[in-house]
């Protein structure tokens, strides 16, 4: 018998080419019976496949199916996070809040709608995203919004600090993110009337938003952008899915908006005029639950083609079946069905979005294991899983279809409830004298506003004054986790704070004063500033002293150091540097000390201007980095560096570690710590302002969010 490669064999069995006896036969030596040893090894013409995302096989992890029985393979894309904001419903709970209302409470609106003239897509926080306000306002609004959306889904993750290190491509690159984005026909007003010298800028719209992204967070992945169309959503989905099974990206973030012209209104036979706005991140199943990420639902299969001339319920019935066959299920084991039709009662006509809405719809209802009311019905019901004929239960499965319209395919998804885990324990925390430490707790923004206000968050939506007491076991445990999750989830920023915490409520009350603070001192110098006192040098000068000094300084305060040179005194000076001052100051580190002017720290004026790097437990220390050169006072890319880093990790040299962080060093990325389950925390805050007249001084406050 002729030799056959084993890789070819395995190949032509996985197409279909050969049946299982038959590769059993080829593989082993065995002889197979005279049927299979007389057949050619191809026995007939493969037919075409459709374009289905089929996941790859499972590798190594495994996990047991609901209600038991052998394993089910880890195959499939997990949804990590999903982040979206859609008409009365900034926010995903406040959607489902609206969807399971059936549309019964139209007059609730919640803080910050998402999008439309009039519903806030001029507010936008340029600064956040390191743009001036002038570029900001020639973007297309779509796109401000979806740059908004991608980085709030990046963080709910965890996924823009160094965690992001860990998304690797086939080839072993780091931060192989895919950037996927769908969006209706973008405006070109802006610019038309942008200056020659701003027109690059303004041309950042649509085609540019992955590149711009993928920029801004160092993502190396590919990138797309899909025109509008009700399942422009779902093909940016499906393309993103093809980029994960070739080994292109790590995983993806597919997003998308819709800003239809007119009032978002919902109606059950959809509307002129609606918004949405949101993204989901995608990586291989396997490899989401070896890293302990959330799982909202897992994508089996998704197919996409254009109808050509048939009509267009053939197409979508067509490209259902390709998904069944390519997930191995059959229709009856699918129970939930979302459509356009079914969306545009929560949310309107979104446009570009509308697949997205019905991804979100499917995902929440498998979430909660609950029916939302379908168009025309009253209430929502709850969702009982399917068993197959021997009893066993099997998971929720759901189709997210949207029909073609003219000029764009339709598009079809098949999505699975996650597997069910145990309840996996929150990370717990140092014991013993260890425990007594506390833990260091790092967060980092782009300005001392944006700082005060993410600390403010967190401490209101994670750390509530009344949940949890002083001092439990719980409320240690939770304080692991927090800080572990801001270090290794969190990009590095230039404005720092760090705190030396035991639990959350010494923690939440350190945040929550520290907030209060800046506030307080934020508008001392916002009255300063209106007062013209804007050079307080000057103004201490009434009383001549520091007049005097300042005149000193503009006449050549070298003069003063020549003097000192000549009575010897810069001579001891220099000779104290020579025989090593410095000493003086390891022997303050490592008594703690780090802050040789603490006796400012005592009045909180150095931990505002970011000078201080000591302080008592449950102080809030912090520092402005905004104009520092260089590398800082060590390189974190020197493997030294590193084990140094990790070194004060493991002997627990917290105030050390502080020092680092404030003084500019990512101490996160030696946190060897191990492995543990991403925990969910609020994004951090967005100041956004009114872009109408950029380059003008503001004079609304800023929106946070």
């Amino acid at each position: 018998m002729q030799t056959v490669d084993h890789k070819d064999i395995l190949t032509r069995f996985k197409n279909g080419d050969l049946g299982r006896e038959q590769a059993a036969a080829l593989l082993t030596g065995a002889h197979p019976d005279s049927a299979a040893r007389h057949a050619p090894l191809t026995t007939a013409v493969a037919p075409p496949r459709a374009a289905v995302s089929q996941p790859p096989p499972a590798r190594a992890l495994t996990t047991a199916p609901a209600g038991g029985g052998p394993p089910l393979p880890a195959d499939g894309y997990a949804i990590t996070a999903l982040h979206g904001r859609f008409p009365d419903a900034d926010g995903l709970d406040a959607f489902w809040h609206t969807a399971v209302l059936g549309g019964r409470d139209a007059g609730r609106r919640t803080s910050g709608s998402p999008a439309g003239a009039g519903a806030g897509a001029d507010d936008f926080d340029a600064v956040f995203f390191g743009l001036t306000p002038q570029n900001a306002a020639l973007m297309d609004p779509q796109e401000r919004l979806l740059l908004e959306v991608l980085w709030q889904t990046l963080e709910t993750a965890g996924c823009t600090g160094a965690r992001l290190d860990t998304l690797t491509a086939a080839d072993g690159e780091p931060r192989a993110v895919g950037v996927y984005v769908a969006h209706d026909p973008l405006g070109r007003a802006a610019v038309a009337q942008a200056p020659a010298g701003d027109a690059p800028a303004a041309a950042g719209a649509g085609v540019t938003l992955p590149a711009r992204l993928s920029t801004l967070l160092d993502l190396r992945g590919p990138g797309h952008c899909v025109g509008g169309g009700g399942a422009a959503f779902l093909i940016a989905l499906h393309q993103a899915l093809s980029a994960l099974r070739a080994g292109e990206c790590g995983a993806a973030l597919v997003g998308a908006v819709g800003l239809q012209p007119g009032p978002a209104r919902r109606h059950p036979q959809g509307a002129e005029g609606g918004q949405g706005v949101g993204a989901v991140l995608l990586r291989p199943l396997a490899a989401a639950l070896a890293a302990g990420d959330t799982v909202h639902a897992v994508v089996r299969a998704t197919a996409v083609a254009h109808p050509g001339r048939h009509a267009r319920d053939a197409a979508t019935d067509r490209l259902a079946r390709r998904a069944l066959a390519a997930a191995g299920f059959t229709a009856a084991g699918v129970g939930l069905r979302e459509t356009e039709t079914t969306v545009a009662a929560t949310t309107g006509d979104t446009g570009a979005a509308t697949g997205l809405a019905a991804l979100v719809r499917a995902v929440l209802q498998l979430r909660h294991g609950t029916l939302l009311p379908a168009p025309g019905d009253s209430s929502a019901a709850p969702w009982a899983r399917p068993h197959d004929q021997s009893g066993r239960e099997l998971p929720r499965r759901a189709t997210v279809a949207v029909r073609p319209t003219a000029g764009s395919p339709a598009a079809h998804v098949l999505l699975e409830e996650p597997p069910r885990r145990g309840p996996e324990p929150i990370a717990s925390g140092p014991a013993g004298p260890a425990a007594a430490s506390g833990e260091l707790v790092l967060l980092s923004a782009p300005t001392p506003e944006h700082l005060a206000a993410t600390a403010r968050l967190l401490a209101d939506r994670v750390l509530p004054a009344d949940a949890v007491e002083h001092g439990t076991q719980d409320g240690r445990r939770l304080l692991a986790a927090l800080a572990r999750e801001l270090r290794l989830g969190r990009a590095m920023r230039d404005c720092r704070l760090a705190v030396v915490a035991r639990d959350t409520g010494e923690l939440g009350a350190a945040l929550r004063a520290f907030a209060e603070d800046q506030a307080g001192a934020g508008d001392q110098d916002r009255a300063d500033d209106r007062a013209g006192a804007g050079d307080r040098d000057g103004a201490g000068g009434l009383d001549g002293a520091e007049d005097r000094d300042g005149a000193d300084d503009r006449a050549g305060a070298g003069d003063r150091a020549g003097a000192d040179d000549r009575d010897g005194a810069g001579d001891q000076d220099r000779a104290e540097d020579r025989a090593g001052a410095g000493d003086q100051d390891r022997a303050e580190d490592r008594a703690g000390a780090g802050d040789r002017t603490g006796a400012d720290d005592q009045d909180g004026a150095d931990d505002r201007a970011g000078a201080g790097a000591g302080g008592a437990r449950g102080s809030v220390r912090c520092a402005d980095l905004r104009g520092a050169q260089g590398p800082g006072v060590l390189f974190g890319e020197l493997p030294e560096t590193r084990a140094y880093l990790a070194a004060l990790w493991r002997g627990r040299r917290l105030d050390a570690l502080a020092r680092l962080w404030l003084a500019g060093v990512d101490v996160s990325a030696a946190d060897t710590a191990g492995a543990a389950p991403v925990l969910a925390l609020p994004t951090s805050a967005l100041l956004r302002r009114p872009l109408r007249e950029a380059g003008c001084p503001a004079t609304d406050g800023p929106t946070p969010s």
